[in-house]
């Protein structure tokens, strides 16, 4: 018999006593529907008819505190026999409908509610539902919205499952008077074939990962997608970890980010528990890689009106030969004006992009202020001004609006402040993007030196970051070993200390291998742009009235030094004592210089005939376009004054060091930016040797020369002795 049916044949005393107050209540009240009319009705049956003292007894009730003639009517009926269902049949002939909802049978109820869960395609899997009144309860199992075949048991299974069974289940249960639905469970089902290994056949409902997330080598920009899969019973619960740390809202066995940058790299890891059991995965490393790596490297010594430097000139070639073998495309410049600099930076910004790896390199004179590092042009003048140099942290501002993936700048320069100059700057705020390194060669306040040796200087800040930069470690660790070296040398203890300031959150090397993007516009725009800067002219072989074929070759040693080397290739039998060499105008005239002009040179052949003594002469003009940097064009006008987009005061002048006399010539006839045709300096070689030959010095030299300026000026006693160094041009010699 079926819950309906039990309920129907109670007798009206056995109903629950909440019930019938609430019956009574109702009846109770003066009215048509009243309790008078329903013992009219009950009267007319045999079974039920009440004496007229039965009713009037059941009327005195109401006289009584809390007395209730419907309850007395009611006890009376129950006494004959009288049944749920006959109350329901009189109820409904007096038109009673809110007693009578009341006195519904209980519908049916789900006891037993369905489970989700997780299995393996291939294993038996089952759902169980159990509603009130069974065994004469009907079923129907519900996928989503369409009855599953043969789906009309309590329980359904599926042996074997398969992975086009997962998805949301519900099951109806009915008894022909009412029904009700289970709640909605998941079944997922995983395909063992593709990804699970060493896992039971038959399901035991414990916690088990059956698909661990895998390590990924990503660039910036692209999506992560980590995947843990587990099987149980109850449905197993997900929570993803970042380096220990919950990740918030990542409660799903699939952990996804549209768009990763340097902060989503680490270990990655996933709680699996079902409430009664908990399983942890295996770490996943996140590695997300540079889409490209660049550099800028300037170096400036040939000051027009300030003290003339060594160093940065081997210190760039030393520094661009070691980036090049970490694959960093390499743009390494030397004296540039203002003009030059500021262009060369927006040039450098242009092979920026998301994800790209950018390295600023600075040696040459500078200066800090209220925390804005200053670096100074060659042709800035006496006394120089901050709006004639270059604002490091502007320029780090346009860096950050490329969306790099790491911004590392390496600063050999003086850090002293400049008292002439009070203004304080208010540069904008820069982004929060946990992936800036500054490595300063000297402490604020204090000065950067340079190593002398022969004709050949260090930066004492490059001399030991040059041992150390192939290492394969975290930039910021590097660079602190780099200091831990610095300090350890007694030459500059006490007043050299290399300083480094750090956003960077991830684990981010300069030895990180590039990730690009097949033929990717951003890549093929870079290469385009880095190729453009270093393209030299092609050999080519000049053939002379008198005969003598000369072939001329050229080299890059920096991104605008460019050697042009001659060689006597073929020479007639009646010729001997032939030379070639090379004539390149001197433009003193900085206007004539700026115009943008092709670079053009004479080569002069000098030979004799035998027999004769007189020496003759033959020219040929020779005309090679912008070659290297100067196709970019960064000597032409002011493209963009990155200290004044940032800086909201005006600048003030500030004092510059006393002009030395220590310039140094690496070749008779180099020609510098300051004199030649467009920002390219050229040497002539016969061939006989390259414009440097650093191979050949050893790097650890048993004597050194230290000098000082706002980069590095000259000491005049030795260290030892000297509290407050001397500004002079004497070379002194020291032992390390």
């Amino acid at each position: 018999m079926s819950d309906s049916q039990t309920f129907s044949s109670l007798n009206i005393n056995s109903l629950q006593e909440s019930v019938l107050q609430k019956v009574c209540d109702l009846l109770d009240q003066t009215s048509d529907k009243g309790w008078r009319r329903l013992a009219g009705v009950v009267s007319s049956h045999s079974r039920f008819r009440l004496s007229s003292l039965e009713l009037h007894q059941c009327s005195i009730k109401v006289m009584v505190s809390e007395g209730s003639p419907t309850r007395s009517l009611l006890r009376l009926m129950g006494e004959r026999g009288c049944t749920t269902k006959d109350l329901t049949e009189f109820l409904q002939s007096i038109g009673q409908s809110d007693a009578l909802e009341l006195l519904k049978p209980p519908g049916i109820k789900v006891i037993v509610q369905p489970e989700s869960l997780a299995v393996l395609s291939g294993q038996m899997a089952k759902l169980t539902c159990v509603g009130s009144g069974h065994p004469a309860v009907t079923y129907q199992w519900f996928k989503m919205k369409k009855e599953v075949p043969n789906g009309s048991s309590g329980e359904l299974v599926f042996n074997p499952v398969h992975v086009h069974d997962a998805g949301f289940y519900t099951c109806r249960v009915n008894d022909g008077n009412s029904f009700d639905f289970s709640e909605w469970v998941q079944m997922e089902v995983y395909d063992c074939s593709l990804k699970c290994h060493g896992l039971p056949r038959l399901p035991d409902y414990k916690v088990q990962i059956c698909y661990q997330p895998k390590s990924q080598r990503l660039t910036a920009g692209d999506c992560l997608v980590l995947e843990c899969a587990a099987v149980g019973k109850p449905l197993p619960r997900y929570q993803w970890y970042l380096n220990g740390t919950v990740l918030r809202d990542a409660t799903k066995n699939l952990y996804t980010v549209s768009s990763v940058s340097a902060e989503h790299q680490g270990l990655y890891h996933c709680r699996v528990t079902n409430g009664n059991e908990l399983e942890v995965s295996g770490e996943a490393e996140i590695v997300v890689m540079a889409t490209d790596k660049v550099a800028l490297l300037i170096g400036n010594m040939s000051y027009r009106n300030h003290p003339q430097l060594k160093a940065p000139m081997v210190d760039v070639y030393e520094l661009t030969n070691l980036l090049r073998q970490l694959e960093f495309k390499v743009v390494s410049l030397l004296d540039l004006t203002e003009t030059e600099m500021r262009n060369a930076v927006n040039e450098f910004l242009l092979l920026l992009d998301k994800g790209v790896y950018a390295l600023f390199y600075y040696a040459g004179h500078g200066y800090e202020n209220y925390g804005n590092s200053f670096m100074v042009p060659i042709d800035a003048p006496k006394p120089y001004r901050s709006s004639n140099c270059l604002c490091v942290q502007s320029i780090l501002k346009l860096m950050q609006e490329k969306e790099t993936g790491l911004n590392v700048f390496l600063l050999d320069m003086c850090r002293k402040r400049n008292q002439y100059d009070d203004t304080v700057l208010i540069p904008e705020s820069l982004k929060v993007t946990a992936n800036i390194v500054f490595g300063y060669a000297t402490c604020q306040g204090a000065e950067a030196f340079e190593i002398q040796h022969s004709d050949l200087a260090n930066g004492i800040f490059m001399k030991f970051l040059k041992k150390r930069l192939l290492e394969d470690k975290k930039i910021t660790t590097l660079l602190d070993q780099v200091g831990e070296d610095m300090g350890r040398c007694q030459l500059t203890k006490g007043m050299q200390a290399l300083e480094i300031r750090s956003s960077l959150s991830a684990k981010r090397a300069l030895t990180d291998p590039i990730q690009q993007t097949a033929c990717s516009p951003e890549s093929l725009a870079r290469n385009l742009q880095w190729a453009k800067a270093h393209e030299l002219p092609t050999s080519t072989c000049i053939e002379f009235v008198c005969g003598v074929k000369i072939k001329l070759g050229f080299a890059a040693e920096f991104s605008n030094v460019m050697i042009i080397y001659t060689r006597i290739i073929e020479k007639p039998p009646e010729i001997f004592n032939a030379s070639a060499s090379l004539r390149i105008p001197v433009m003193k005239d900085q206007e004539a210089t700026n115009k943008g002009e092709n670079l053009t040179f004479t080569v002069c052949l000098s030979y004799m005939y035998q027999g004769i003594e007189e020496l003759l002469d033959e020219m040929r003009e020779i005309n090679i376009g912008k070659p290297l940097i100067a196709k970019l064009d960064i000597h032409s006008g002011l493209k963009r004054n990155f200290c004044v987009q940032t800086c909201h005061s005006p600048h003030s002048p500030c004092h510059s060091p006393e002009l030395g006399s220590g310039a140094v010539e690496a070749s008779p006839i180099c020609t510098t930016s300051q004199y030649s045709q467009p920002n390219l300096s050229v040497y002539h070689s016969n061939l006989r040797t390259a414009a440097m030959n650093l191979e050949a010095i050893k790097p650890d030299v048993m004597s050194e020369f230290l000098t000082r300026s706002s980069r590095s000026r000259y000491f005049s006693k030795p260290v030892s002795t000297l509290k407050v160094p001397e500004e002079t041009t004497e070379e002194n010699f020291f032992t390390q």
